[in-house]
């Protein structure tokens, strides 16, 4: 079977990197690159550092509105998809990349595949949520990454059919973190002192497009009692210019701003780390992977597993709310929420045994008098 995967930003590669290797070795696949994430330090480094092929088509489209931009995607993903003439479209998450992958093929009555599937905020002002309500209900395919997500779906009464095969970003995770936590250089080489400081990340439209909460932001990064490592996002960095708060935290003498790290680096400051703030969904999850308690800088989250688990502390921008947060020590125990690692082996079975299935309803459909 052929299938076209689009793919086009971070997190999307490091989900691509865990299930593109396993689903070569029985499908042929075309990986196509939106451009979402143009930046070397969000793209081009994530293929060469987590072994993830070359993109077989580069989109180049970045910048804009949500809208302008899905829509740019839309344009050049149908000839595309004409072109190919794939047997299914596989999308991961929430981006616009997902979205425009999954509406350019249902348009064009190819099926679409969703892994991360059934993931709910609950939030409508998220574009997050928009692109993954909208994409699970035009998929055919709904792979889960647990029982959580699989009931949202049910609740919902998608049409497609929906399977949990736990989080594939396990798979990634565990085959990097041992190795993460041995890297005391890496946080040496900012100054930090493992398991004194804090990792902090945020990007969302809804915290840095706003001056108000961007403000509250740059507030509550001040009130941090320890270091504070901030990978400064490029959407972010520019926001902090444009409204005069660049200078202030750079005054901030507890506080390292860097520039978006590679997995690798990341991953050693995440897992050494005494904290992560962040307002990124996919670093709420690896946070939890790696047993490091994390503060979410949002009024919700997808991942709701973490905040009953008690390793995510939902705060929005509650500086007091953030320091009450990391004054509590880690829990004691920490479940396996999203599978045992083998999520992306149990993603290819599930593709192959839907697709071994839907070509022998066509040969009945065919051969039906």
């Amino acid at each position: 079977m052929r299938i076209l995967t689009v793919v086009g930003n971070r997190p999307q590669f490091v989900k691509a990197a865990a299930v593109s290797g396993p689903l070569r070795e029985v499908h042929e696949e075309v990986l196509v690159h939106t451009g979402q994430h143009h930046d070397e330090t969000l793209s081009e480094v994530f293929f060469s550092e987590l072994g993830l092929a070359a993109p077989d088509r580069m989109l180049q489209i970045a910048g804009g509105s949500n809208t302008s931009q899905t829509a740019r995607m839309l344009c050049a993903l149908e000839p595309l998809i004409g072109e190919i003439s794939p047997d299914a479209v596989l999308v991961y998450g929430d981006t616009n990349s997902t979205l425009a992958g999954g509406l350019a093929a249902a348009q064009a009555q190819i099926p679409v595949i969703h892994v991360e599937a059934g993931m709910r905020s609950f939030d409508r002002s998220m574009p997050e949520e928009l692109n993954r309500v909208l994409v699970d209900h035009l998929s055919e395919l709904l792979l889960c990454s647990s029982e959580t997500a699989a009931a949202n779906l049910a609740a919902e009464s998608v049409a497609g059919q929906v399977r949990v095969v736990g989080d594939v970003m396990v798979d990634l995770a565990l085959r990097w973190q041992a190795r993460a936590r041995e890297r005391a250089e890496i946080p040496a080489s900012h100054g930090l002192t493992p398991g004194r400081y804090l990792l902090m990340s945020a990007h969302r439209a809804g915290n840095v497009d706003v001056p108000e909460r961007l403000a509250a932001l740059v507030e509550l990064i001040g009130r941090m009692e320890r270091p504070v490592l901030l990978a400064v996002h490029p959407r972010t960095r520019r926001r902090l210019d444009e409204l005069g708060l660049r200078a202030r935290v750079d005054a901030m003498e507890h506080v390292i701003l860097t520039e978006p790290l590679p997995y690798a680096e990341f991953a050693a400051l995440l897992c050494q780390s005494r904290a992560v703030l962040t307002d990124s969904g996919g670093v709420q999850k690896e946070a939890y992977l790696a047993g490091v308690p994390c503060i979410t800088l949002r009024p919700g989250t997808e991942w709701v597993e973490t905040v009953q688990a008690g390793w995510n502390t939902i705060v929005d921008l509650d500086a007091d709310a953030a320091l009450a947060a990391l004054a509590r020590p880690a829990p004691a125990e920490r479940p396996a929420l999203y599978g045992d690692g083998e999520a992306a082996g149990r993603c290819v079975e599930a593709i192959t045994e839907w697709a071994r299935r839907r070509a022998e309803q066509r040969r009945t459909q065919v051969g039906a008098p």
